[in-house]
């Protein structure tokens, strides 16, 4: 019997979306129980511009992760999923017409201690000439171990290990890690005998260069996986030794020359000019070598070992003593008015406090499972002159009276005309709570009723959990990853029961 699937896709909104739509709706085969397009732009853009085929309409669903990457994409993706197995196509590949039938084949029968199934990926290069650098970077998905371009996950397993690691903020590195953690896990990953194509698109002269931000998510590599990372993900040896040496050649030269040393700035010129055209060299000689693509090349290589080195840098100074993405977060940080209590707006009198149904029962579970809790709240009214300093604490006094202690408390008091960096949707009343915690962020999970609530944790890299009220407006609800029914239903979600949040 052919296992239940979801077919999840994170997109921008790329014109290669409707392509992919029209190709897997002219793939033979069974069809997944849902296709869930994850739409990943920032910000409230207009609705997709897409209309799926009469095939797929009725199976099609577009959810929102706004703008924090394909791994946070997917994320939002898979927890919404409640088949067996969810599988995961990028929006920029044509699958051929036996694809849902070649799924369905790869994971009938497969034992359940196989979490997951590869499919192959080809990218179709140009004949009558050599492929350009950005053609033959395209070209090494092809040799890619465990790509989401092609992928398919048991539920299960990505329950078990908290699912992708959305501190992975591009699309790179972010499956590769999912594989080894599910690996770690004691399941299994196999190769199917399905395949996509993955044409090249279209892509600006300056390409090379910001891809260089992915050395940052090498470094996040090492500090999870260990020095062997590569070895284990079958990742090519990466040339950053060399860019750090034609770098420090750089800057040597240039401050040698600063100081009008003679024989150091030559020999700091000569160690620049060696490992710039070494780099050039190698990034033009198998390719076309017209003109332009000779100009694109030496000018790029110019740039990319500062560029490398400053994006391994900085990934070394935001990933210091980063550790395994949690299952669950460390943390459960609540909004106060509206998700535990009552709004009472301006309530500076503790008598009125009236925690909302199931909150006391939700906040136990979450003690129970050893997670700190917090409350993070905006009172603008102590800005405003409607509260002082004295009638929040007592408020704050009562709720914990009634719902038990918290393990911080931080607190906003700003009129929202102040420009304060603490007022939600400001990150700083989380950064404050999880320093507090002596917790990063990025483990912090927080739960409110309102959009400001989700833009904070996001803003601070926190999950964030919505549980509407009759105050949330519809376009939070769209907005908004993650929404829950009721505070109980909250906590399913981040304690990581198979139970899905309701939309």
């Amino acid at each position: 019997m052919s296992p239940p699937v979801t077919l999840v896709v994170p997109t921008v909104g790329r014109p290669s979306l409707g392509a992919l739509l029209g190709a897997l709706a002219e793939a033979t085969g069974p069809l997944p129980a849902a296709v869930l397009l994850v739409d990943d732009r920032p910000g409230r853009p207009r609705r997709l511009d897409l209309a799926p085929p009469d095939r797929l309409a009725s199976l099609t669903r577009v959810l929102r992760s706004s703008g924090r990457g394909p791994a946070a994409a997917r994320n939002v993706g898979w927890r919404a999923a409640t088949t067996q197995w969810v599988a995961f196509l990028d929006d920029d590949v044509l699958p051929p017409q036996d694809w849902w039938a070649a799924l369905d084949a790869d994971l009938s029968g497969l034992r359940s201690q196989v979490a997951g199934s590869q499919g192959a990926i080809v990218v179709p290069l140009p004949t009558q000439r050599r492929p350009t650098d950005w053609e033959r970077n395209t070209a090494g998905l092809e040799r890619a171990w465990w790509a989401t371009a092609d992928m398919a996950y048991r539920r299960t397993a990505l329950a078990a290990v908290g699912g992708f690691d959305e501190r992975f903020g591009r699309a790179y590195r972010e499956d590769a890690d999912l594989a080894l953690r599910v690996m770690d896990a004691g399941f299994e990953l196999v190769r199917g005998d399905r395949h996509v194509v993955h044409p090249v698109r279209p892509a600006g002269p300056w390409v090379s260069l910001r891809m260089q931000a992915g050395n940052a998510g090498d470094v996040l590599m090492r500090r999870v996986h260990g020095p062997s990372w590569r070895r284990r993900a079958v990742a090519p040896p990466g040339r950053r030794p060399l860019h750090l040496a034609t770098t420090a050649a750089g800057l040597l030269a240039f401050s040698a020359g600063a100081a009008r040393r003679r024989w150091p700035t030559l020999l700091a010129v000569t160690g620049w000019l060696i490992g710039t055209g070494e780099l050039a060299w190698a990034r033009i000689a198998p390719g076309p070598r017209v003109p332009a693509e000779v100009a694109r090349m030496v000018a790029t290589s110019v740039a990319l070992p500062p560029l490398a080195t400053w994006h391994w840098l900085r990934g070394l100074a935001a990933h210091r003593g980063a550790g395994r993405w949690p299952g669950r977060p460390a943390a459960v940080l609540f909004d106060r008015d509206g998700t535990l209590v009552r709004d009472v707006p301006y309530n500076g009198d503790p008598a009125k406090v009236e925690p909302l149904p199931g909150v006391d029962k939700a906040l136990a579970r979450v003690r129970a499972a050893g997670l700190p809790i917090g409350v993070v709240s905006n009172q603008s009214g102590v800005g405003r002159g409607l509260l002082t300093h004295d009638d929040v604490r007592r408020v704050n006094a009562r709720v914990e009276d009634l719902l038990g202690p918290f393990d911080v408390w931080q607190i906003c008091p700003h009129d929202p005309d102040d420009g304060c960096g603490c007022r939600k949707p400001a990150p700083g009343l989380v950064n404050a709570a999880a320093a507090q915690l002596g917790i990063p962020p990025w483990q912090c999970a927080l739960v409110g009723d309102i959009g400001s609530d989700v833009a904070a944790a996001h803003a601070a890299g926190a999950r964030a959990v919505l549980v509407p009220t009759d105050v949330t407006r519809p376009e939070e609800i769209a907005d908004a990853p993650y929404v829950a029914a009721d505070l109980p239903g909250a906590v399913d979600l981040l304690l990581g029961a198979e139970a899905t949040a309701s939309r």
